[in-house]
């Protein structure tokens, strides 16, 4: 028996072994991770930082804006507890005055002045009053919204993480 039609038997078989290998590998099923998907995940992570960072400026201007609606919401509720507090003052002195002068005296005429005066002032701390809890409820609205926005974000960023290093794994 001759070496060479074992040789060329040989060389054959390797080279078929060789083309069976080749076509395997090109039929594997698990994809090499493409570097542009990389870029984005990067890309991704930087806008959710953007935004993250935006929706936190956002809420604090809102929580600013809550804390200032609270403190007008104080201030007018002592302002018009003070009104009140001058008209029944008014009542009790216009009554005297009523008893003592007579109800067409310069005093209850005075005293009624006052007292319309006083009831003004008192509707109008009342209407600032409305005022002030329409722009809380409005401003915690908004601080609320913000809130979610920030916990959305967070949970992007987390996944665009997640997924950059997934793919970074699938390079090495």
């Amino acid at each position: 028996m001759t070496v060479q039609p074992i040789l060329s038997r040989s060389v054959l078989a390797l080279a078929f072994a060789g083309l069976l290998t080749i076509g395997a590998k090109a039929q594997d099923p698990t994809p090499a991770p493409a570097q542009p998907d990389v870029k984005s995940d990067a890309k991704d992570i930087r806008q959710d930082k953007k935004d993250l960072t935006n929706d936190r400026v956002d809420r604090n201007k809102d929580q600013r804006d809550i804390n200032k609606d609270r403190r007008d919401l104080r201030a007018d509720r002592k302002d018009r507890t003070a009104d009140q507090r001058d008209i029944n003052r008014d009542k009790r002195k216009l009554a005297r005055d009523d008893a003592k002068y007579g109800i067409n005296s310069v005093q209850a005429k005075a005293d009624r002045k006052d007292l319309t005066g006083d009831r003004k002032d008192r509707n109008t701390d009342q209407r600032d009053i409305n005022k002030d809890k329409r722009d809380l409820r409005a401003d915690r609205k908004d601080r609320n919204k913000d809130q979610r926005d920030i916990n959305k974000d967070k949970r992007g960023l987390r996944r665009d993480r997640k997924d950059l290093h997934k793919d970074n794994q699938g390079h090495r």
